[in-house]
């Protein structure tokens, strides 16, 4: 009950404290569950990340759900997911009641504008790390690149780009281990 508690509680800070959504709060879930309790390894957490982009719903929601579970199970799962999501459900109806009244002045406006920045900085620093921790060879570069101008320029459905990012890596897994024969 305890590490049920501890999941609920870690998760809670992580979604208190992070603006910006999923990509924001990778820095923050890996300084956490990695540094600080050591619940999981340095390389899972580029595991967690794929796997919680690869499937349905908002990535900050289903990365505390995998490490909920690897930590305590079902009850972990549903203690982490909670966690995560119960700061923000908690902010944005306190800010509905409120923001309408506030809307139009200058300073929230200003504020709001570095709360972009700020999450702006924290996608970068996630995206960094996730950098330094992928292998690095021709077929990455080449996933990489392609995903980006499909996903970026092309504005190919980020899903199709995902599937098709995962079936170039099990062809190529496929082809190389067929060479190693």
């Amino acid at each position: 009950m305890k590490k049920i508690l501890e999941l609920f509680l870690t998760f809670m800070k992580i979604g208190g404290f992070t603006f910006g959504g999923g990509y924001a709060m990778i820095p923050l879930i890996q300084r956490e569950v990695v540094h600080n309790k050591k619940w999981i390894k340095e390389g899972d957490i580029l595991e967690i990340v794929a796997i919680a982009e690869s499937t349905p719903g908002p990535i900050a929601i289903n990365a505390a759900t995998f490490v909920g579970y690897k930590v305590a199970g079902f009850a972990g799962a549903i203690a982490a997911t909670v966690g995560v999501v119960f700061p923000s459900f908690l902010i944005i109806l306190i800010i509905s009641y409120v923001l309408k009244e506030f809307e139009s002045f200058k300073g929230v406006q200003y504020a709001f504008n570095g709360i972009r920045a700020g999450v702006l900085a924290l996608i970068i620093k996630a995206l960094f790390n996730m950098y330094k921790q992928c292998p690095k060879n021709l077929y990455a570069y080449i996933i990489m690149g392609t995903s980006f101008i499909l996903a970026a320029f092309l504005h190919v459905s980020v899903l199709i780009v995902i599937i098709a990012c995962a079936l170039f890596g099990l062809v190529t897994y496929l082809v190389d281990k067929r060479r190693a024969k």
